[in-house]
């Protein structure tokens, strides 16, 4: 891989991680527009290892105090509102986990169309606009409860479907249950961390059974790239969520539709 293709496809993966736009949509323009081969497992493993680290750290002191909190829980019976949260994240990880270790196989071979990522692109992207345009957005992250949990761990699910965003309908589900622009796109940052450690964690494992060259110096401006993507994209989200809104987000998802059927076609 050229130095060119690392920075882009680590700055795609860093920025579409977190913003609800699809990554999926945006790593297949460049084998579609310039021919580039697949970057290999790898690349792939420290890709996410790096958005993985984005997020740990940025909520770093969320993610300690949950932490505390679930583990006063499990010992002691003790429940606040950090556990809570710490439980519900945990639940809401679990639907996505089933449903991704049973149905990846089937995604891999009959998902990954481009025109299946053109369509749930404009899709979802159009469902985040009427879930934003009707929300009440009078709840935070920790009043989620517990079937709010549930059905944000469905939405998780969806996002096994290449174009559907895993940020984007987590976001989705947050706004059509009450939670706040900030509270939705918080609860979905928090998701994240088991979900890709999971993703991690078995690219890992498929790495080490495999006997695929290492291209240490690649991997690791890789794994910088995102991880500064991404942790100023989060940053950066939350500052302009409250002020944009979504909408330009779902204009952004219809062009990038559109400008997939355009390609392929």
């Amino acid at each position: 891989m050229s130095i060119l293709e690392v920075v882009v496809l680590a700055l795609i993966q860093g920025l579409t991680e977190f913003l609800p736009i699809s990554s999926s949509a945006h790593l297949i323009l460049p084998s579609v527009l310039f021919g580039w081969q697949d970057q290999g497992l790898a690349f792939d493993l420290v890709l996410n290892i790096g958005t993985l680290a984005a997020v740990l750290i940025y909520f770093y002191r969320e993610v300690t105090n949950m932490s505390v909190a679930w583990v006063d829980s499990v010992k002691n019976k003790n429940h606040s509102q950090d556990s809570k949260l710490a439980w519900w994240i945990i639940l809401a990880t679990i639907p996505a986990a089933v449903i991704g270790f049973l149905g990846k196989d089937y995604v891999e071979m009959y998902l990954r169309s481009g025109y299946v990522i053109a369509v749930t692109t404009i899709l979802f992207g159009l469902l985040l606009w009427w879930a934003d345009s009707k929300a009440k957005q009078v709840k935070t992250e920790y009043q989620t409860g517990l079937k709010g949990a549930i059905f944000l761990g469905f939405a998780q699910a969806l996002a096994l479907i290449p174009g559907t965003s895993r940020s984007g309908i987590t976001i989705t589900a947050g706004l059509m249950l009450g939670l706040t622009r900030n509270a939705a796109a918080r609860f979905s940052f928090l998701m994240s961390i088991p979900i890709i450690s999971m993703a991690s964690g078995y690219d890992l494992l498929k790495f080490i059974l495999s006997d695929e060259y290492v291209d240490w110096p690649s991997l690791l401006l890789g794994a910088g790239v995102s991880f500064i993507s991404a942790i100023l994209c989060i940053h950066v989200f939350l500052i302009l969520l409250n002020k944009v809104g979504m909408l330009p987000f779902v204009i952004y998802r219809l062009l990038l539709g559109a400008a997939l059927f355009y390609v392929l076609a």
